[in-house]
């Protein structure tokens, strides 16, 4: 049975304690939307071969880190509307 492979990035993603450098951060969102922008012309991708594994992987790891910050998002909101005041109707 194949083992599942969960996409990650190719640097370390920065903790809250650490900051990662812009010039890496801008890399890695560049490497994400090349891979996004390459999938919309979608003629002949061969994603076992050539720039197809590379291409997915960067799109693998632009759907986690999209999912990881919506998450994050709604984790603040959830603490925003238990720490708002009820209304009454």
């Amino acid at each position: 049975m194949a083992t599942k492979t969960i996409a990650r990035p190719r640097t370390p993603v920065a903790s809250e304690e650490t900051t990662q450098d812009p010039a890496d951060l801008l890399e890695n969102t560049l490497s994400q939307l090349e891979a996004l922008l390459w999938i919309c012309h979608g003629e002949d991708i061969d994603w076992c071969s050539g720039d197809g594994p590379r291409r997915l992987d960067n799109l693998l790891w632009l759907a986690a880190e999209m999912a990881r910050k919506a998450g994050e998002l709604f984790q603040m909101s959830e603490k925003a509307r238990r720490g708002a005041p009820e209304t009454g109707g």
